[in-house]
């Protein structure tokens, strides 16, 4: 049992500041790589409930024509980011693919705040819940460190430098944006109808009722999503429970899942052959709506 615990041992001798992407790494990508990547999907999933976030990716087509290619290239870029380090030349190269994509729309700063601080707390509340074993501080911090120099990279601003401060603004900023939209219901049927997709198809159903069962009444009312019944909630959460007891005996992972995805269905064969620059939307058409640019 002490080796499982290693890495926890291990990153309770790092500086969360200063050693904030090896903590990173070792959380998401040997550690909790499934609650991680099951996280960040629902952290995303949850900034489909801003009316001005659902509006932009429903002008895109993206999630109707291309979902799976959608959700590949955003978990790809982020995990070259993480595995590389942003100051890598594949983690430069991933951030120039992310900035290209964000900067041609008219985003506001607070919108790119809230979905940076999903990438942070939704993934450690998941865990918190449902992982095999607690977060250490450092690990919470780490994430928190991790990805604010993430967000200035990206040009992002007024980044709080406290951790319960930009927690608070999550908080506030669902409080006041999470309203019913017809774009958030479509935007949230295009990433159920994708999550489902991943089942065979006797499953699809089912799977995309599992899925509700694990939003929050925000997100289901956002949605306009009809709730899913509360005995199945209790399933869910109750699998994912035993599956984090099991995951106790396990013996600690070796090779981290950042450097080596394995379901990736857009890029076979991944990273070979491809790099970070290969990913991304395609060029915005000329007749995309001008209200969704960005001036020059």
């Amino acid at each position: 049992m002490s080796r499982r615990y290693a890495n926890a041992h291990r990153i309770a001798a790092l500086d969360p500041v200063r050693d904030h992407l090896e903590i990173y790494r070792i959380s998401s990508g040997l550690d909790f790589p499934w609650d991680y990547t099951r996280a960040l999907e629902f952290a995303l999933f949850r900034t489909y409930c801003v009316p001005s976030i659902s509006k932009l990716l429903a002008a895109t087509g993206e999630f109707r024509d291309r979902p799976q290619k959608r959700y590949d290239d955003t978990a790809l870029l982020m995990a070259e980011m993480a595995a590389h380090g942003y100051d890598s030349p594949r983690g430069k190269e991933a951030l120039k693919v992310v900035n290209r994509a964000h900067g041609r729309y008219a985003i506001s700063n607070d919108d790119m705040l809230y979905v940076l601080s999903t990438f942070i707390y939704d993934p450690i509340d998941w865990i918190d819940r449902y992982g095999w074993r607690p977060l250490h501080d450092n690990e919470r911090l780490a994430a928190f460190h991790y990805y604010a120099e993430v967000g200035r990279r990206m040009g992002i601003r007024d980044i709080s430098g406290d951790f319960a401060a930009f927690k608070s603004f999550k908080d506030a900023y669902e409080g006041e944006h999470f309203v019913y939209s017809p774009t958030n219901a479509e935007i949230g049927r295009y990433t159920v109808d994708l999550f489902a997709s991943w089942f065979p198809p006797f499953l699809r159903p089912a799977a995309k009722v599992g899925v509700r069962s694990l939003l929050d009444d925000r997100m289901l009312r956002a949605f306009g999503f009809p709730p899913a019944p509360r005995w199945l909630t209790s399933v869910a959460e109750a699998g994912l429970r035993a599956k984090a007891a099991g995951e106790r005996f396990l013996p600690p992972r070796r090779v981290s899942v950042l450097a080596n995805p394995k379901r990736n269905r857009t890029y076979p064969g991944y990273p070979d052959g491809v790099s970070p620059s290969d990913l991304g939307p395609p060029p915005t058409p000329p007749t995309f709506p001008t209200e969704h640019l960005r001036r020059s």
